[in-house]
């Protein structure tokens, strides 16, 4: 598989297999990563990935922190937000797209608020990777988390192993930096849901496309 290909195959998966993925092959891939480019070489990425128990107990507290209806407590503000024009239509596509694949309606709230909460049970994947970066750096040093980010996913690809990155597991970061560890000076930037795909389950059939290169490129002689 060449880098095109990587790119054009990756996709957000949301059903997965209980399978896991070999712990040797993680940590090969995460190895592998530490080749992503960042401004200055200061690498400012911290990952810890949950695998078995910690990963299931990590969902329970999650969902009973959402089920609380407690409020969100991010330190980033979510990039979701605020979105205006082609953004927002964007945006909306992609949930229309979302509901559509598993036959749910817009004004079935009960069945989006379940659809939603997906999210923090990892979408069934039996891995997750949190990204935190030091409460101290800025927008710079998060343009490299993104890198490193892709540059993982990509690898993932590569090796057949599906993933879904997740801003919303950032949303509430208390039952993660007491089961993950994260440390106390780093901020959760998103997570990453990893695992074999369900390839078959019709939440994995949708596809959003993308915008045209002139609505996003300008080439000046």
């Amino acid at each position: 598989m060449n880098v095109i290909q990587a790119i054009k195959q990756r996709q957000s998966v949301r059903a997965y297999q209980s399978k896991e993925v070999d712990s040797d092959l993680i940590k090969t891939i995460f190895a592998q990563a530490q080749q992503a480019p960042s401004n200055c070489n200061s690498q400012p990425w911290h990952t810890v990935v949950v695998s078995g128990q910690a990963r299931n107990q990590l969902e329970d507290a999650l969902v009973k922190e959402v089920m609380a209806q407690k409020p969100p407590t991010p330190h980033f503000k979510p990039g979701d937000q605020d979105l205006k024009e082609q953004y927002r239509k964007r945006q909306i596509d992609c949930a229309i797209s979302l509901y559509d694949s598993v036959g749910v309606k817009y004004e079935e709230k009960e069945k989006r608020q379940e659809l939603m909460l997906q999210n923090w049970r990892f979408f069934g994947a039996p891995h997750v990777a949190f990204f935190s970066m030091p409460k101290s750096m800025s927008e710079i040093n998060a343009v490299d988390m993104g890198i490193y980010l892709q540059t993982i996913m990509l690898l993932m690809t590569e090796n057949d192993i599906a993933c879904c990155p997740q801003g919303a597991l950032a949303v509430f970061p208390e039952p993660i930096y007491r089961i993950a560890n994260i440390p106390n000076n780093n901020a959760i930037m998103f997570g990453l849901s990893f695992g074999y795909a369900e390839k078959e389950a019709p939440i994995n059939q949708y596809d959003v496309g993308r915008g045209n290169i002139e609505d996003c490129v300008e080439f000046i002689d």
